[in-house]
């Protein structure tokens, strides 16, 4: 893929949308892509996390180990905490099919942040914003159940 088709598919990634194209460009031409066959592991349980991943083609199933999974297709982003903060992998990613990630690397992402306070601003707002809806779902779902 081009530079331009790596810009065009993290666009489509709503977290990454809101650092603007200036932000897109510069995670594009410094991130790496990589290929999987079905059933090769992006990343176990417990693996340190440095990167996030974009994936450009194909599907990773995610497990958490206790019972819940999701698939992650094209244009997802997995692993979007890594990218901020050090963190353990709390789940494992596993290529269901022949597929290609984009890997952002947690060094990389914050030094586009850096070059551009106001997409840092922006994804932190955003962040804010998740948050609260989380503690507000938290709360009400908590007060159902005590009824």
């Amino acid at each position: 893929m081009s530079i331009e088709d790596d810009v065009a598919l993290l666009e489509r990634v709503p977290t990454l949308r809101l650092l603007g194209a200036g932000s897109l460009r510069m995670l594009a031409i410094g991130s790496e892509q990589r290929g999987f066959a079905r059933g090769d592991v992006l990343f176990n349980v417990g693996d340190e996390a440095d990167a996030g991943f974009v994936v450009q083609r194909g599907a990773f199933r995610i497990e958490d180990g206790a019972g819940a999974e999701m698939i992650a297709g094209p244009g997802a982003l997995i692993g979007e905490l890594a990218l901020i903060t050090a963190m353990a992998r709390p789940a494992s990613a596993t290529a269901i099919e022949h597929s290609a990630v984009i890997r952002i690397a947690r060094s990389l992402f914050q030094r586009v942040l850096e070059s551009d306070p106001a997409a840092a601003r922006r994804l932190r707002d955003e962040f804010a914003s998740r948050t609260s809806q989380i503690a507000s779902d938290i709360l009400m779902a908590g007060a159902k159940l005590s009824i």
